[in-house]
């Protein structure tokens, strides 16, 4: 039987040394993905899910997340991220720059967008996604949250890699449109 994600949140609240080998059990290969489609090193992704699982440890409590999916991938990518930014002080990774490329063609121009973005945009984006089919909201976010390549996204959703480049290009465009027409500076 599955542990729910509610009983996990109550073992950290507890303190429970369950805890973080109940999360690792439901969720670590989500979060390898997640790192390694970052990172692209094995070792690297591996050592960076450690630190999620301590990461989450510290902070449930007093964070009690809506979704711990949610909260426990955007620790992992959040730290994948950061140490991608370590190892790239001296070279450069073409996968995350490409990423950073496409996407640069729609949202406002920052250092770290995550840090910087405000309320508004946050929620503009959201809303945009929200409003996209199922489909496309999934090809959008395996590519620009999970850091998915064209590639696995194909196969994952069984559509030529073709559609998904032709999909993300239509709904980077959408995103640009709806942002400016919400009197967000893109």
């Amino acid at each position: 039987m599955d542990i729910t994600d509610n009983r996990i949140i109550e073992l950290f609240t507890s303190r429970s040394k369950e805890a973080v080998s109940a999360l690792s059990k439901k969720y670590e290969k989500l979060c390898k993905s997640i790192s390694y489609n970052i990172l692209r090193n094995k070792e690297d992704a591996e050592e960076c899910v450690n630190d999620t699982y301590l990461k989450v440890w510290d902070s449930i409590p007093p964070a009690k997340p809506d979704n711990l999916m949610a909260y426990v991938c955007r620790i992992a990518r959040n730290i994948s991220l950061d140490k991608l930014r370590y190892n790239l002080r001296s070279k450069r990774n073409g996968n995350t720059d490409a990423l950073l490329s496409e996407l640069s063609e729609c949202i406002p121009s920052t250092d770290n967008v995550e840090e910087s973005a405000d309320d508004t945009l946050k929620n503009a984006i959201t809303d945009f996604l929200d409003g996209l089919s199922d489909r496309d909201r999934n090809i959008f976010i395996r590519r620009y949250f999970f850091c998915d390549d064209v590639k696995s996204i194909s196969k994952k959703l069984g559509v030529t890699e073709t559609n998904v480049t032709t999909i993300l290009n239509r709904t980077r465009n959408n995103l640009k449109k709806y942002l400016s027409d919400n009197g967000i500076a893109v």
